[in-house]
C-alpha cells in the first residue's frame, strides 16, 4: 500500500507512539487506582478493557478534532495548547490530581472509572495526536490515529511503570518529548486555513524552510519557557 511506504507515515506514527508514551502516565496511575481493589482474577480483565474502551472513545475524539482543524484559527488554537502541554511536561508538579480516582471491587464499575477518568484527561493527548496525524497530510489521518494507538495499548498497560521509572532516570526523555510537542504546534499553526493561502498562494502545504523553521521555533520556545517556568517554580519552592 501506498500509505504503508510513506515515510510521512512511520514518522507521525512514531511521533503518535511518542506522544502516547509521554501524555500516558496518567493512564497508567489512573487504571492502577481504578482497579487496585479488584480481585486478581479480575485486574487483569480490567485493565485491559479499561484501556481498550479509553482508547476507542479518544479515536472518536481525534476524529472530531481531525474534522474542526480544517476550520479558520482552530489549528492556531490547538498549537497554543499545544506548547502550553509542552511546556507543563518540562515543569514539575507539585499536587496529587490522582486523588479523587474512586476504587471499585466491581469489574464494570472499575472499567467505566478508568473511562470516565481518561475523558477528562485526555484533552492534551487529542490535541497532540490529531497534530502528528495530520502532518501525514493525504487520507492517513484515520488510518494513522487508530494504527498509533493500537501500537501504543500494550505500551500504556504495560509498559507505562516502566517508561514513568525511565523518565524519572533520564529527564532529557521529557525535554524532548516537551520539544516534539513544541515542533508539532509549530508546523500545525503554519498550515491553519487562515495562514497558509497568505504565505504559499495556490499551495497545499507550506514550503520546506518555513514547515521547518516553525518547527524548530515551537520546539525552541517550549525548551526555553519550560526551563524558565521549572527554574521559577524551583526557586519558590525553597
Amino acid at each position: 500500500m501506498d500509505m504503508l511506504t510513506s515515510p510521512e507515515f512511520w514518522l507521525a506514527v512514531g511521533q503518535i507512539i511518542m506522544i502516547d508514551i509521554l501524555l500516558g502516565g496518567d493512564n497508567a496511575v489512573v487504571i492502577a487506582l481504578a482497579c487496585r481493589k479488584l480481585p486478581d482474577a479480575q485486574r487483569t480483565k480490567g485493565i485491559i478493557w479499561g484501556t481498550i474502551g479509553a482508547i476507542v472513545l479518544r479515536v472518536v475524539l481525534i476524529f472530531f478534532a481531525l474534522t474542526l482543524l480544517k476550520l479558520p484559527y482552530l489549528k492556531l488554537v490547538g498549537a497554543i495548547l499545544l506548547l502550553w502541554i509542552g511546556i507543563k511536561l518540562l515543569v514539575p508538579e507539585d499536587e496529587d490530581e490522582h486523588g479523587n480516582i474512586q476504587a471499585s471491587d466491581k469489574l464494570w464499575a472499575a472499567v467505566k472509572t478508568v473511562i470516565l477518568a481518561d475523558l477528562v484527561m485526555s484533552v492534551d493527548n487529542v490535541i497532540a495526536i490529531a497534530g502528528a496525524a495530520e502532518g501525514a497530510g493525504g487520507g492517513h489521518q484515520m488510518p494513522l490515529v487508530i494504527f498509533g494507538l493500537l501500537v501504543s495499548i500494550p505500551i500504556i498497560v504495560w509498559g507505562s511503570q516502566l517508561v514513568i521509572k525511565l523518565m524519572d532516570r533520564f529527564p532529557l526523555i521529557i525535554t524532548l518529548g516537551g520539544m516534539l510537542l513544541g515542533w508539532i504546534a509549530g508546523t500545525m499553526a503554519l498550515s491553519d486555513p487562515a495562514v497558509l493561502p497568505r504565505l504559499a498562494p495556490g499551495q497545499s502545504a507550506a514550503p520546506a524552510l518555513w514547515h521547518y523553521g516553525a518547527g524548530v521555533v515551537g520546539a525552541l520556545a517550549v525548551l526555553v519557557v519550560g526551563r524558565l517556568m521549572a527554574m521559577r517554580a524551583a526557586a519558590a519552592s525553597r
